[in-house]
Order: structure tokens, then C-alpha cells, then sequence
């Protein structure tokens, strides 16, 4: 076997943090939000959107609650730029909004900046320059000091140019982009040498954002930057702290929590991780989190695939089936021992209604985003009992005796063995008409019945039934304590069979989509024993509670017959 050639790469150096107290922190709020799919996750694409896709994504993220929304990056793009003047002379932006805008510390690209945004009600100018030691080595060949004053020009432009339209409410916002790759008191020192220009107040604060522009170690360890950071930055209550995670090593949520409990105030990130590379952090999965902790996420998912089918039309990216709270198979289980606890769950559930979630394997209830409980359970080769129980029960209102539930297992599981793919509730309905319901599915069809009180036991009834054999209508002729016991007196006589009952049970089923929306009809369910003495099911439906029960022995007869 070949070895990966890990000598190539050292490990990332922690921060000096002893004693830090994030570790015992939880998050109670949600932090700000910043969406920033118009910008970061806009320049991911393949197909970048054009001005159509960027509106009805803007639309979209004002609908779903955000009030800082990033749109684009004006002095580098031109559709960028129309898109922002676009949306400022529309006055599509809600009062409530602010919109942000990205920059380099350049001073053209500065001044552009500030072109797209003339007439803007309240902006957010965010402007930035990479302060990590390999780029300050590699791509721009400075010291520290060159790169702080890159920093600091950039802020003396943004406060000019500011000061020149006070007409807008205007809030600044620094990044030390790569963030994690710099040495964490240098980051320090050049965000306050920003701070020494820009000079906020704890009215007007600055926003200082320590990106994860690579993610370049174990979250907690991103978390110890954000602790260590807010404890050493002068005047903490004159900045809001921002996280902007991505998600090189698949860690991108876990960082943003942690950073959170570290003391940070405010997330950016795209609705689904969209962004370069392996992604920017996920919005919707760290708000739904905060959610299924009882957390107000501050944002309206409630209607989670309509929020995807947008994201996927903008992006024309797929979300991943297995996304969690969104993918389509979010909320699906083929465990068979997956399905028969949600199964049970779900009941439980219903039955103690006392608004706390709890099911197993459901973190959440499904329709809290708007998704039905329909597909929680779908069923394949690796499916059991309880997930075909539970559509049966669910979707066609048949609450299946245990050991039946075993018996018609094995019947769906040689279907799926078969044909090795999902088996879809139609296909177990069918199975199960076939199986135990469909006159004729055998020799015998049961078409009527009428009993009689035995003249000479009080006891006794006597009942004669009509039935087909082969085709061929005959009466029978039978007695027994009721109508069941009589019908199989008289059809275990006529077949040369021993037909011994072991088990009953029949319940209503309310009127549905699966009986046509009829009256309430009943289904009965018999157990009966073999000669070898092994047991098997008959299924029988009707509007009368004694014909499903005839018809539920007529359908364990022919079972034994075909046996």
C-alpha cells in the first residue's frame, strides 16, 4: 500500500490559552446574520448569476429574515455595481435592511465603492487586505508594517469619502482576510491601528470580521483565536466581532458555534455553505441548530424547500440530498430499527401532546420547516418492520398486528433483495392488496352472508355463505359460537382444511384518498395455525366489521392453500 506523503505538512500552533472559558459558554441568541451569497457565494459559481437570478436571491434573503445582506463587490464587476444601483434607485432595499458592500484597500477601488452606494439610506463598507504571514511573504513581498499601512490608508479613504455623504448612514467594517493564517497579535495590532482611524464609539461601532479564509485548524482552536483576540483589543465595547468561517476541513459550522460561545457577536455565511473552494460556513444549518436547542434563530425557514429550490435555481448548484434539515433525504430513514423507534416515537408523541419534540433519530419535527412526515420513512433492502408498518398505518390507515408486521417484512424484503432499489409506498400497497386484500387472490372469494340463531343451542349461530370456488358460486352451510367461528367451520370443510383460529383484531379506518374518501370502513385481521404449526395472516376490508372479518378468513384460507 502507498503512504500518503504527510510529511509535506506541519501541524497548526495553538494559541496560548490556558485558561480559556468558551468550552463552558452556550449559545442563548442568535448572533447578526450577514448573508453573504450575493458576494461570496456569487463568485463560487460556475455561472455566475446575472441581474434576473441576484434580484430573486435578494428578494429571498430579505423574505427569510436577514438584515445585513452583502450584494456584491462594485469596483470589481460591473454587473456588480448596476445590481447595487440597481437595487438603491428601486428602493427595493426594506428600512429595516442594510446592505454591504466589499472592497480591497485601493484607493480606485475604494472610490467606485462609494459611486455604487450614492443615495443608500444605511451601508455597510467593508473593506480588507490579507495580513498572513505566507502572503505577506509570498504575493505582496512586505513586512508588517507595509501591510498595517495598506490597512490603515484604506481606512482613511473609506472615512473621507464617508464624511463627504452624511447623508448615508454609513458603518465601517475591517477584515484582516486570512485571518487564521496570521500571527494573532499582529492581528490585534493592525484591527487597532484601523480602530485608530476610524475611531468608533460605542454608538457608532466598528464591525472587525476574523475570517477563516482557509480553515487551517480544529475549530476549538479557531475558538481560542476569538477568545485571546476580544480579552487583548482595546475598546471590546466599541466593536462588533464577526466570524466569516469557511470550510476547508469540514468544520465550518462547528467554528461558528465555538466562535460564538468565544464571545463573537455576528456570522456571515451563505444559506446552504456555497462558497470557494469546499464552502463558506452554512447559515441555514447553524440557525436550524441554534432552532432544535429552542433557540429563536431569527430567521424564517419554515418553508425550508422552497428556500432550497431558490438557492438551487440562483446558484444552479443541487443541495445535497443528505443536507441536514433540507436535503431531501433529511428527514429519511432506511434502518428498519430507525423506522420501527420514529415509528413509535411519532406515536408516543401524539399521544402525550405536550408540545416537546421527541422522537428518535428526528432532531427536529419535519414540519416546522414544511416538510410532511409522508417521506420520513422510506423502504429498502436494509428497511424493516416498522418502516413498512408505519406507511401502511400512515398512509392507508392499517395498524398491522406485530406478527403480521414480521409475516409481511418478508415479503417486501424478497421484493427488495430482488431488485436491490427504495420501494416506494405505492409498491407496498399494491404488495399488500395482492397479498392479503384482492378477490379473487385465490381460490376462494367470499361475495355474502347471512346467520341465523341454531333453534336447538342457544349458544350456537348458523350461517350460510356465499362464496366463488374457481369461479364457481356455492353456498355454504356452517355453525359456531359467532359468524367468524360458523364461516370457518363451514370453509375449512369445504377445502379439506383445518383452519384454527389463533388471533383477532379489526379497527375502523377513517375515510382518506386510499378508500376513494368513502364512508369509514373496517379491517379485520385473523391469525390462523397451520397444520405444521406455524401461523399465518388473513386481510379483510369492507364497510361491514362481519364481512371484513369473513373476508379476512377467505383471504387466510387461500394463503394456507397457496402455501
Amino acid at each position: 500500500m502507498n503512504k500518503m506523503n504527510f510529511h509535506k505538512y506541519r501541524p497548526f500552533q495553538p494559541v496560548p490559552l490556558p485558561d480559556r472559558t468558551w468550552p463552558n459558554k452556550t449559545i442563548t441568541k442568535a448572533p447578526v446574520w450577514c448573508s453573504v451569497d450575493l458576494r461570496d457565494g456569487n463568485q463560487a459559481l460556475i455561472e455566475p448569476m446575472g441581474p434576473e437570478r441576484k434580484r430573486r436571491m435578494f428578494d429571498t434573503l430579505v423574505k427569510l429574515g436577514f438584515k445585513e445582506i452583502e450584494v456584491g463587490f462594485p469596483s470589481a464587476s460591473d454587473t456588480d455595481f448596476a445590481f447595487v444601483r440597481e437595487i438603491i434607485e428601486s428602493k427595493a432595499i426594506p428600512q429595516d435592511v442594510t446592505i454591504q458592500v466589499l472592497t480591497q484597500c485601493r484607493p480606485e477601488l475604494i472610490t467606485r465603492t462609494f459611486e455604487a452606494l450614492k443615495g443608500a439610506r444605511r451601508a455597510i463598507v467593508h473593506f480588507y487586505n490579507s495580513t498572513s504571514t505566507l502572503q505577506r511573504r509570498v504575493v505582496f513581498g512586505l513586512d508588517q508594517a507595509g501591510i498595517t499601512k495598506i490597512a490603515t490608508d484604506g481606512a482613511a479613504l473609506v472615512k473621507q469619502l464617508a464624511d463627504a455623504a452624511p447623508e448615508t448612514d454609513w458603518v465601517f467594517q475591517y477584515s484582516p482576510e486570512s485571518f487564521t493564517g496570521t500571527e494573532i497579535d499582529y492581528s490585534i495590532e493592525v484591527c487597532e491601528a484601523v480602530m485608530d482611524v476610524i475611531k468608533p464609539t460605542r454608538e457608532k461601532k466598528i464591525i472587525l470580521n476574523l475570517p477563516a479564509t482557509v480553515e487551517m485548524s480544529t475549530p476549538n482552536i479557531y475558538a481560542d483565536q476569538i477568545e485571546y483576540f476580544l480579552r487583548k483589543v482595546k475598546n471590546r465595547d466599541c466593536i462588533i466581532l464577526s466570524l466569516h468561517p469557511h470550510n476547508d476541513r469540514g468544520t465550518g459550522v462547528a467554528a461558528a458555534e465555538l466562535g460564538v460561545m468565544a464571545g463573537a457577536d455576528r456570522v456571515e455565511g451563505t444559506l446552504f455553505g456555497n462558497g470557494e473552494r469546499t464552502g463558506n460556513v452554512d447559515v441555514v444549518t447553524l440557525a436550524m441548530n441554534l432552532f432544535s436547542q429552542g433557540v429563536d434563530p431569527e430567521l424564517d425557514f419554515t418553508d425550508i424547500t422552497s428556500v432550497a429550490r431558490t438557492a438551487e435555481y440562483c446558484n444552479q448548484l443541487p443541495v445535497h440530498p443528505r443536507h441536514p434539515y433540507v436535503g431531501e433525504l433529511a428527514f429519511t430513514a432506511f434502518s428498519g430499527s430507525h423506522q420501527d423507534a420514529i415509528k413509535k416515537g411519532m406515536a408516543a408523541q401524539a399521544q402525550r401532546n405536550d408540545g416537546v419534540w421527541e422522537v428518535p433519530y428526528l432532531p427536529i419535527d419535519p414540519a416546522d420547516v414544511g416538510r410532511a412526515y409522508e417521506p420520513v420513512i422510506r423502504i429498502n433492502s436494509q428497511s424493516g418492520k416498522g418502516g413498512i408498518s408505519y406507511v401502511l398505518e400512515n398512509d392507508y390507515g392499517l395498524e398491522l398486528p406485530r406478527r403480521l408486521q414480521i409475516e409481511f417484512s418478508q415479503v417486501i424484503q424478497r421484493i427488495a433483495d430482488g431488485t436491490g432499489k427504495e420501494i416506494s409506498p405505492q409498491l407496498i400497497w399494491d404488495t399488500f392488496e395482492t397479498e392479503y386484500l384482492k378477490q379473487p387472490a385465490g381460490r376462494f372469494r367470499f361475495t355474502g352472508h347471512r346467520t341465523l340463531p341454531d333453534p336447538h343451542k342457544s349458544e350456537q349461530r348458523s350461517l350460510t355463505a356465499s362464496i366463488s370456488d374457481g369461479g364457481k358460486a356455492i353456498e355454504l352451510q356452517g355453525q359456531g359460537t359467532g359468524p367468524i367461528d360458523a364461516y370457518i367451520d363451514a370453509l375449512g370443510r369445504h377445502a379439506g382444511v383445518s383452519i384454527n383460529l389463533v388471533d383477532y383484531r379489526e379497527h375502523a379506518i377513517a375515510p382518506s384518498a386510499s378508500n376513494g374518501g368513502a364512508s369509514s370502513e373496517a379491517v379485520a385481521y385473523v391469525e390462523v395455525k397451520r397444520a405444521d404449526g406455524s401461523t399465518m395472516f388473513g386481510v379483510g376490508r369492507d364497510r361491514n366489521i362481519v364481512a371484513a372479518s369473513l373476508k379476512a378468513v377467505t383471504s387466510a384460507a387461500n394463503r394456507m392453500l397457496a402455501a
